[in-house]
Formats: C-alpha cells, structure tokens, sequence
C-alpha cells in the first residue's frame, strides 16, 4: 500500500514509523515558507497587517470548506478549553442543570463546564462500551451534551446524528470536538451548536490556535459573556453604551489571532485540500482495520472498536507499562504516544501497510 501523502512531503525522520498522529504529526515541509512570511509581513508596517488580515480569511474559507459551513461561521481560540468556555459562561444556568459527557471525555471539553461553581453543574457520566449509552444521562435538566467525535483515549467514533436528536429531544446544546476527526474524516459541523478543533494533529498545523464554529442557523442570538478589542465590531470607540460585537463567529477572538500558528494552518488547509477526505479516510481506516487484526492475532488486548464505522484513524492498547513500552518503540525507531495508560498507534496519510507490520513486530517484542 503506497501513501496518499508524499512522505517527502513532510519532516519525517529516515527509518522511521511515524504513528502518533493523534499526539503530533510530522511537520510540513512547507511550513518553513508560511512562518518566513509571517515573519516577513510583521516587518513591513501596516501593509503587513494588511495581509495577516487576508490570511485570516484565507484560513476561514479553507475551514469552511472542509467542514462544509459558511466561513462566517468560523472564529479561532487559543485552545478547545478556551472556546468551550467562553460558550459555557454565555448560558444562564440554574440550580439542578446537567452536562452529559462519557466519562473518559476529553478534559477540555470537561474542564470549563466542572470547575463552575455558582451554581453548581451535574456532571452526568456514561460509562461502558454501548454505542447509545449517553442516552441515560439525558433528561430534561441537561443543559449541554458535550462529546468528542473520536475519542482521544480509545479511539472510539460516536454517532454525531443520534446525539443532535438526543439533544434536540431536550433542547440542549451540542458542543463537539472535531481533534482527533478533522484533517481524515469528511466533517458535517452543522450538526453541533457550537464546535472545536485544535490543529496541530491531522489537520497538519501547529499549536497555538484553535478553531472555533459558531452555528449561527441553530443559535441565532448567541453573544459571549467577555470580549476584547478584536471581537467589538469595527469603529467601535467608547463605552457610554456596550460596543457591539462582530456579527460572525470571529467575536470568539478576544485579542489579536494568533497570526503565525494561522498561516501555518493556511498553508496546511491548501495542503489537505488537494485530497477528498474519503480517500484519507479510507488510507487510514485499511491501516487501523489491519492493524486491530494484527495485534488480536499477537493476543495484544485492543481497546478500539474493531468495527470502522466506530473508530477513526487510531489505535489504543491499554497497559499498566504504556510508558515504557512507547519508549521501547521508540528506540526500535516506532513513534507511538503515551498517556492515561494505554499506548496509541495513529495513521494519516503519509503512513503505509509497512508501517502496520513495523508497529505489530516491534510491539509483540516489548509487550
């Protein structure tokens, strides 16, 4: 199996299997370009600011494509955390109200919604296996349903349509996080409220920022509780009456966007999008799927679903010893990621079949 990217493509070291998408993916090549330039453009007064603005929305439209939205739909955070806070202090909440999570969620999707304290918010947990089993954390007093749409611990993929029923059926808000999907699977964001994707994994770009969906269609009125200079609509100057805000989704962005991590994401977008993201999907999911079989053949016990309609482009073996078995691979010149005790093995496109038998012969010497 030959790679859908061009591995030359990409900053990746000789002899290497290269399988942490899900933590950090191999840089672009191309990157070195897109930071130049910035750098350049900062230095050039205020034609320069000039073109940070168009690489903005260069960035916006490239995001609205591939999720298949209006670009004024699209904003940019630091951080998933930081989006889902801003829209978690925008609702008014009241005594009794729940969130509905699975309980090994993402702790960014967690974190904003669990630390508030007046008043205090109902975490309701799914646990197991079962594909609906968020449906019995979901009442009348749930507020929002919060789920990433492939679990950065499992590797699981859940349904995104029965949780906008399930949501709808209460009115709740859907808040999703696109990480460990956007960049190989085909993306439909209208099917959350609100969404989120940091870009340094499959989307190919680096930290710093994060995009942020606002589904202006289902929350028409939506207004954040904090804004800075940038998210106040253009010629606003002083305070005798509250400023407006942008009528888009870029009132997400309080202070200045982080104006070099976006020209690395512009760039990484371009890149992406000379590919239909079923074929990506599909490169990674022949890898996954030969993968889980691999190691169930080695008797290595697999976490992810074996079923590709319900995983996406990882692989996660749970093992009290995870982080000396990643750093066994490691030395056998096999990158795989650490944490929360299991290993995960992450495909994109620069990956071939080579690379699957790599990961199963290395990880049955140091299971």
């Amino acid at each position: 199996m030959t790679p859908l990217f061009d591995p030359a493509d990409f900053r990746l070291p000789p002899g290497v299997a290269h399988v942490c998408a899900g933590g950090e993916t191999a840089a672009l090549r191309g990157h070195d370009a897109a930071v130049l330039r910035y750098l350049a453009d900062k230095s050039s007064g205020l034609p320069g600011r000039t073109e940070q603005e168009r690489e903005i929305e260069a960035a916006r439209s490239g995001m609205a494509r591939l999720w298949g939205v209006d670009a004024g739909d699209i904003g940019f955070v630091s951080n998933v955390a930081e989006g889902v806070a801003l829209v978690a202090d925008s609702i008014d909440w009241r005594e009794g109200d729940s969130i509905a999570i699975d309980s090994i969620e993402y702790p960014s999707m967690v974190g904003p919604i669990l630390m508030r304290r007046d008043p205090v918010i109902t975490l309701r947990q799914a646990r197991g296996g079962e594909p609906d089993r968020l449906a019995a954390c979901v009442d009348g007093g749930t507020r929002v349903i919060a789920a990433s749409y492939v679990s950065y611990l499992t590797g699981e993929r859940v349904d995104l349509v029965a949780l906008r029923a399930l949501a709808d059926r209460v009115g709740a808000l859907l808040i999703v996080d696109f990480t460990q999907a956007s960049g190989y699977l085909p993306i439909e964001a209208s099917v959350a409220d609100f969404a989120f994707c940091a870009c340094y994994k499959w989307m190919l770009g680096i930290t710093g920022v994060a995009v942020a969906y606002w589904n202006r269609v289902r929350q028409p009125g939506w207004r954040p509780l904090s804004a800075g200079w940038f998210s106040f609509a253009a010629g606003s100057r002083g305070y005798d009456t509250v400023p407006a805000l942008k009528a888009d989704a870029m009132r997400f962005t309080r202070g200045n966007p982080a104006h070099c991590p976006i020209y690395v994401l512009n760039g990484a977008l371009s890149y992406l999008s000379r590919f239909d993201m079923r074929d990506v999907q599909l490169h990674v999911q022949t890898l996954t799927v030969t993968l889980i079989e691999g190691l169930e053949a080695a008797q290595v016990p697999v976490m992810t679903p074996a079923d590709p309609g319900r995983h996406g482009a990882s692989v996660c073996v749970a093992s009290p010893r995870a982080g000396a078995i990643v750093d066994a691979l490691f030395e056998r010149g096999v990158y795989a990621w650490n944490g929360q005790g299991r290993v995960r093995f992450s495909f994109h496109g620069y990956n071939t079949m080579a690379d699957v038998e790599r990961v199963v012969e290395a990880l049955r010497d140091c299971w």
